[in-house]
């Protein structure tokens, strides 16, 4: 085995049929989709067709409901900010709810909105990284008017009680949202499962192309766009449309739908069974987040005495690919925000390593990981001063 990819929660490759999708319209199709020829509205057809496969992904009720954006990021920044504004305008209240171990897209909304003038409530999490209901009970107030909690974290694979969350605001004026950039495709849902009013998704993490994300607002929710320009989007979000990446985007989302439970199943055996086999095999280990209550492909451990990015380089000397965190916080070298909100002290949190499975991870693939993770492993050790 030459190399092997471990850090699908950072991105995955675009698969054959995404791609095959994609490709005529960097070319033979290339025409802008704004325009009202036939070489715009051939494209423009392509685009409401992926839009369809997207909202018949997360289940919504119609296709104006998704709008489509550059990313998970803003998709996140769009709901937050686009629906804290519309409300201060609307003069409904100016407090929003949030968690401490949030994605840093949603946390640096919070941060800026607070900024502005919006009162911002940073909710903990308990050991395993999972926000408690009664706190989001207790934390509303009349001024409410946006609660966002992530449904899976980037980081720890935890899964938030989205549905139990939903059903609490239901009865309120306060609207949800909820980043699932982690969550789809990984896990079965739908937007009315959740109750939920807005909802981030990204292409990237399910086999599509990057570049391209999409927001879910459910019908008569208003928010503010963050750009300003022509009419793309409702308005929301002018600007010419990706149309490759939306093509690619709208078949990912469908075969990720066909696909999820049964490739939920495997994925869990994997990762428990990667996790089993390190327990006993190497030892000395800590698993970080819920037990049970994570995503399918997500393993986050710290390996006592040694950091997690010394583990990484050495891995990647063997052409082993992992992550010692979240992707986006690449070149901060700090104590994970997450583990932290968690309680963990910041030994354990710079000796996090988080490996996260796909589509092309197989037994032999763990075995070949846990037999060079125990050598690096080994070696690091051996480099440790004794006392």
């Amino acid at each position: 085995m030459k190399s092997l990819y471990l850090d699908y929660g950072a991105t995955s490759p675009v698969r054959p049929e995404v791609l095959d999708a994609m490709l005529p319209f960097f070319h033979k199709e290339f025409g802008n989709p704004g325009s009202i020829h036939d070489m715009g509205t051939r494209p423009h057809a392509a685009i409401t067709h992926a839009r369809k496969q997207i909202a018949d992904a997360l289940g919504a009720s119609s296709l104006r409901e998704i709008i489509f954006t550059s990313s998970g990021t803003e998709a996140n920044n769009l709901a937050i900010i686009g629906a804290a504004r519309n409300c201060r305008k609307q003069k409904k209240g100016n407090h929003i709810i949030t968690t401490k171990i949030e994605h840093p897209s949603v946390l640096e909304a919070c941060r800026y909105l607070e900024r502005e003038g919006f009162r911002v409530t940073y909710l903990p999490v308990d050991e395993w990284g999972q926000v408690q209901v009664e706190d989001v009970k207790q934390a509303l107030t009349d001024e409410t008017i946006l609660v966002s909690i992530m449904a899976a974290n980037n980081e720890v694979g935890t899964i938030q009680p989205i549905k139990e969350i939903g059903a609490v605001l239901k009865d309120t004026s306060a609207l949800f949202h909820t980043d699932a950039v982690q969550y789809f495709g990984k896990v079965p849902f739908t937007v009315e499962e959740l109750c939920v009013d807005l909802l981030s998704i990204g292409s990237h993490k399910i086999y599509g192309p990057k570049g391209v994300g999409a927001l879910y607002i459910r019908k008569g929710v208003r928010i503010e766009p963050l750009l300003y320009g022509g009419g793309q989007e409702r308005s929301l979000r002018p600007s010419t449309l990706n149309t490759p990446a939306i093509i690619g985007f709208g078949v990912a989302s469908q075969l990720a739908k066909k696909e999820v439970e049964k490739e939920a199943q495997r994925l869990t055996q994997l990762r428990d069974l990667c996790w089993k086999r390190i327990k006993e095999g190497i030892g000395q280990v800590t698993l970080n987040g819920h037990p049970s209550e994570r995503l399918p492909n997500n393993l986050n451990l710290s390996f006592h005495q040694v950091e997690g990015q010394a583990i990484l380089l050495e891995l990647n000397r063997e052409q082993i690919y992992v992550s010692s965190g979240s992707a986006c916080s690449a070149g901060k070298h700090q104590a994970s925000h997450v583990l932290m909100a968690m309680g963990k002290s910041e030994e354990i949190a710079y000796q996090s390593l988080r490996i996260t499975f796909g589509k092309d991870t197989t037994e032999e693939g763990i075995d070949f990981f846990i037999e060079k993770l125990k050598s690096v492993l080994e070696y690091l050790r051996s480099l440790i001063p004794a006392e």
